[in-house]
């Protein structure tokens, strides 16, 4: 019927306008303007693995399973616990991440460097005990090296199970380090390089997670109480379900999980490649002039 088109599209605009607005904030078009729009050397030439990966609606699923996984650090959760606010301002932090993982990706590198120097002079004001009275600064190299590999692993196997065009090994591999470039401007030390690499770094930590009252009160927190309208309900209980059935079993061992989550977990496949595709089809598209600054930023090394 004739009127189902301009209906769909509207739909489609105002649920991609609310997903943009909730994901970068309310200047997000002026943010995406900047970042794709602004001529200039970039730190990934066009076709790098990072931008295929972070360019893609799974990394919807990668961040949240990133949130999950690392917060079976027990000094690394004190450390957000005590000084991130995310339960304050959850869509806060949210921006605040995807404008820092979209500035190193696609951004100038001279943003790319600004957006760095910022995140590690907050770095280094962040210090404290955790209730085991063990010490902590969010600039060790250690606690930065664990960040940095779950997040790694987790945007990853995300675009590999979900994205629209999943890399083949190299591409993985190059994915990594990709990634690897990133965090040693950040201050990890010997980032892992390659695919193979990451998972020798990911069970090097074994030993040290664990789950913690603030691990239990994350989980619960990211997979039933986020703040959201309840139209988004539905799909985000798929979203999550999809997030945790991306951890490694052991991982998934130690999370609380919700009642709800627990029973979606047998859908969680089809239901995240369907929550993808949504999210993939109301994405507005990026600005006009994206495609000159791709072109004209070499890959600055």
């Amino acid at each position: 019927m004739p009127w189902r088109v301009p209906f769909s599209g509207a739909l489609r605009k105002r649920a991609g306008e609310a997903l943009l607005h909730r994901v970068a904030g309310p200047t997000a078009h002026r943010k995406r303007i900047r970042i794709h729009g602004t001529p200039g050397p970039r730190w990934f030439g066009p076709g790098r693995p990072v931008r295929v990966v972070h360019a893609d609606a799974s990394m919807y699923v990668g961040g949240l399973a990133a949130l999950l996984l690392q917060s079976l650090h027990p000094v690394a959760m004190a450390a957000v616990a005590a000084h991130s606010g995310f339960r304050g301002d959850p869509w806060g932090r949210l921006q605040r991440t995807s404008t820092f993982l979209a500035t190193t990706t696609f951004g100038t590198a001279e943003d790319a460097e600004r957006a760095v120097r910022q995140v590690r002079a907050v770095h280094d004001k962040v210090r404290g005990r955790t209730p085991e009275g063990v010490p902590y600064r969010a600039s060790d190299p250690r606690l930065l090296a664990w960040v940095h590999a779950a997040e790694a692993h987790c945007f990853l196997e995300a675009h590999q199970r979900y994205g629209r065009a999943p890399l083949d090994p190299a591409g993985a591999d190059g994915y990594v380090a990709d990634m690897a470039r990133v965090a040693r401007r950040l201050g990890v030390v010997d980032p892992p390089e390659s695919r193979a690499a990451l998972a020798a770094v990911l069970s090097a930590y074994r030993p040290e997670l664990r789950a913690t009252a603030a691990s239990r009160g994350t989980a619960r927190f990211l997979l039933s109480h986020a703040p959201l309208p309840w139209p988004a309900r539905l799909p985000y209980a798929f979203l999550a379900a999809a997030a945790v059935d991306l951890l490694p079993a052991w991982a998934r061992s130690l999370l609380d999980l919700p009642y709800t989550t627990r029973l979606l977990l047998p859908l969680a496949r089809p239901g995240g490649r369907a929550v993808v595709a949504a999210i993939r089809w109301v994405t507005p598209p990026l600005p006009r002039g994206s495609g000159r600054a791709r072109e004209s930023g070499a890959d600055a090394r």
